[in-house]
């Protein structure tokens, strides 16, 4: 969602039909990026009550293929949304806790990003999942002690 713009009129914009579970959809998504559809169903539940899991996942489904919002499928972890679009940036994930965080796309020399063998692709994005632990976790980790 580009900043200040009511989230009404984006999904008018996009040519979707405005309703109060996309609105809260779209506004949960906004407010805490990075969550699961459960994270989302409830921030959605709070804010305006009833609504089916499906109805979340329906919208949720919906927003991503218009682009309006992004799924993030990290191995071994259910799938996460977020509404930063319309940039190549990835993310970094903590091993022990599960927080993610985005990370700007690098720039410069970038072996790691150019596949040794397109096969024929002209290809326009890389989709990188940098694995580790936060800051937080390593603060909280037992220290071993040397031998």
């Amino acid at each position: 969602m580009a900043p200040g713009e009511p989230a009404a009129d984006l999904l008018r914009r996009s040519g979707i039909q405005v309703t109060a579970q996309r609105l809260a959809v779209l506004r949960a998504v906004a407010t805490q990026p990075h969550s699961t559809a459960d994270d989302v169903a409830e921030a959605v539940h709070h804010e305006i009550g009833a609504i089916s899991r499906q109805s979340v996942y329906d919208s949720l489904g919906m927003l991503a293929d218009r682009g309006l919002i992004r799924r993030i499928q990290p191995a071994r972890s259910p799938a996460r949304y977020e509404d930063r679009v319309g940039d190549n940036h990835h993310h970094l994930i903590c091993r022990a806790c599960g927080c993610m965080v985005d990370v700007d796309c690098a720039v410069g020399y970038t072996p790691c990003l150019t596949a040794a063998d397109n096969s024929g692709y002209e290809i326009d994005e890389a989709e990188v999942i940098y694995w580790g632990r936060c800051p937080r976790c390593l603060a909280e980790a037992p220290k071993s002690s040397a031998l």
